[in-house]
């Protein structure tokens, strides 16, 4: 019965809204999804500081900023690579138990 419950969970579709835009889909795809907007935030951030370095803020500070907004980029990266590859391969444990 608990395996039925957890299927039901893993399929669970989900609704709600994304920046005004309706989304759909399992909490799954919400979670890689959730990741990506994480990572697009990161890039950006590192796109804006990257592109006022090259307008002339070079000062060591900025440097040490961008550096520092690289190794977050790095650790969000690796971060979400876990999460969704762990919680990819329970769901598959979980359907092949079935």
């Amino acid at each position: 019965m608990s395996n039925t419950l957890l299927n039901t969970l893993a399929a669970a579709p989900v609704t709600g809204t994304n920046g005004g835009k309706a989304t759909g889909g399992s909490w799954f795809e919400a979670m890689a999804d959730a990741w990506g907007q994480a990572l697009d935030k990161q890039a950006n951030d590192i796109e804006v500081k990257s592109a006022a370095m090259n307008a002339g803020g070079d000062k060591p500070a900025d440097v040490t900023e961008l550096t520092a907004m690289s190794l977050k980029m790095s650790f969000l990266a690796s971060s979400s690579h876990t999460a969704v590859s762990t919680v990819g391969s329970a769901l598959e444990t979980m359907a092949r138990k079935q």
